[in-house]
């Protein structure tokens, strides 16, 4: 049935869900699968099928997306967290090093899953995370729970920077990691079912151009980052040339650097505070 909608993956996403209807693992699957369903798991799985065959995506059905070797609560309030986004956590542990101690901001946080991956990488951290969407925090904060980081996140609702003015913080800041909105608007209705229909807007799209949400971080960062601070934010496909632009124009950082992803995709930024 799920094969038939054209969705990739089909086979995966079936034995997902039939793990999550049994609350067995896959191995555990390869094992039994002469067994017969009772007549309440047989419901479960089919109520799954339904969801998945409307493309909603499977993380949303299972309700959990593994990222950096944790496993994180997802709901269709905050955008699934992604591997090229790992990339974020990696340079942003490289940029800290050395360090016991970093003051981070994580803008955009949405499900946490940068916060609280750094805040289990370097448990002296001091995390702040922000994000315009009350729901999103609430998931954030409980992912923070989860993983027994609660205490090193201090979740903040807001508008990017806005909710930071309050804190004495500027100028004080050692790393600022974001993976903010960056799909074009014109974008949105040729975007995949699963991730227009499901996912959050307000986290998918920037604007008309797609960096927008950049062009702000670029010009407010150097008000909180120290000297030699970093600046790392996720972009999205063929926006690298665009944001060095604007790093460079904004005089304020040294040279920026590009990062490809595993896919070799440049999917990261890196700037320095002069």
């Amino acid at each position: 049935m799920v094969a038939r909608t054209g969705i990739s993956n089909a086979r995966l996403d079936a034995e997902l869900l039939l793990s999550h209807a049994l609350n067995k693992n896959r191995a555990w699957l390869i094992t039994h699968s002469g067994d017969l369903l009772d007549e309440d798991q047989c419901r479960r799985f089919q109520a799954s099928v339904s969801r998945r065959v409307k493309h909603e995506p499977v993380q949303y059905i299972l309700g959990t997306q593994e990222f950096w070797g944790l496993e994180f609560a997802v709901t269709p309030d905050v955008l699934i967290p992604r591997p090229e986004t790992e990339l974020v956590v990696e340079s942003t542990l490289h940029a800290a090093a050395g360090n016991p101690s970093p003051l981070i901001l994580d803008l955009c946080t949405g499900s946490g899953c940068i916060a609280v991956s750094l805040a289990k990488e370097v448990p002296a951290a001091r995390v702040f995370a922000a994000d315009m969407s009350a729901t999103a925090l609430a998931l954030a904060r409980e992912n923070a729970r989860r993983h027994g980081v609660s205490d090193h996140i201090r979740f903040l609702e807001g508008d990017l920077f806005g909710p930071l003015e309050e804190l004495d913080i500027k100028e004080r800041v050692d790393i600022i990691a974001a993976n903010p909105p960056y799909i074009p608007s014109r974008d949105l209705p040729v975007l995949q079912p699963e991730v227009r229909d499901y996912e959050p807007v307000m986290a998918l799209i920037a604007g008309p151009g797609g960096t927008e949400i950049h062009r702000r971080i670029i010009e407010t960062a150097p008000d909180f980052l120290k000297k030699g601070g970093a600046l790392i934010m996720e972009m999205g496909l063929g926006q690298a040339d665009r944001l060095c632009r604007l790093v460079e124009g904004a005089g304020a950082y040294t040279a920026p650097e590009i990062l490809k992803d595993l896919a070799g995709i440049e999917r990261v930024i890196v700037a320095h505070r002069r």
